[in-house]
């Protein structure tokens, strides 16, 4: 079959089932496995399909959100943000040493912390009091206090993480999507959390079930390196990109 072919094969397959495996594409085609990756390496390239770990998933109708949301939308999903919330706190162990990231979900962390032994790091001004409250160790970055919020960004931030080595990190994020990643609105914000990622032996994104499908301006992570914690099971092309816990 020659590459036009092949090319159209593949297309076709992932239109109709949204994602497709190497090995299927190799059946259908009857081309090689290193063929067939140079063709979806060369359809990637060319914004027809997204190539992920081990086949090809179809281009998302995604929803491009320009600005950071407000209040009220961000207290929607308020049950199952709760719920995420208590599962990820379960994670915390007595010796572990944390950072907790800004956000909603991962600030109703909090509530399931009290007591904890562990050593927790936060750039939230707001969760660093809830910690404290709660009778928890806690550290809190320095750095530019964001406008409009108690979260802090900026070069201090960044230069202050460097020097903390985390056994479990907790993100939030305002999108996820295949081709994308992780995202937020903020650069500074993006900038934060993936260094906290590098910085960490397991990272962990809490999204409810809304964040799937949507992409705002700075990618934090691609979905391969993060563990995400959600509401329910997304559609499979997100089950075949990242390892994905429903709670």
């Amino acid at each position: 079959m020659l590459a036009e072919q092949r090319a159209r094969a593949i297309l076709q397959q992932v239109t109709q089932r949204q994602t497709v495996s190497v090995v299927d594409l190799c059946q259908i085609t009857g081309a090689s496995e290193a063929t067939i990756r140079r063709d979806l390496n060369t359809l990637a390239r060319q914004g027809r399909l997204v190539k992920i770990h081990g086949g090809a998933t179809s281009l998302e109708e995604e929803e491009f959100l320009a600005r950071e949301p407000d209040l009220a939308t961000k207290q929607r999903y308020a049950r199952e943000k709760e719920r995420i919330a208590r599962y990820a706190a379960g994670l915390v162990g007595e010796d572990d040493v944390v950072y907790l990231d800004t956000g909603t979900t991962v600030l109703h962390m909090a509530n399931y912390l009290k007591d904890s032994g562990a050593l927790f790091v936060t750039s939230s001004i707001d969760l660093a009091g809830m910690l404290s409250a709660h009778e928890c160790h806690v550290y809190i970055l320095g750095g530019t206090l964001k406008p409009g919020t108690v979260d802090i960004v900026g070069a201090e931030a960044l230069a202050a993480i460097r020097r903390y080595n985390f056994t479990k990190v907790f993100l939030g994020t305002s999108g996820v999507s295949v081709s994308q990643g992780f995202t937020t609105p903020d650069p500074e914000a993006a900038a934060l959390k993936a260094l906290a990622a590098t910085r960490a032996q397991s990272v962990y994104v809490l999204a409810d079930s809304s964040k799937f499908g949507r992409v705002t301006a700075a990618t934090i992570l691609p979905l391969d390196r993060a563990q995400i914690i959600t509401d329910q099971l997304p559609e499979r092309k997100y089950l075949d990109s990242a390892d994905v816990i429903a709670v």
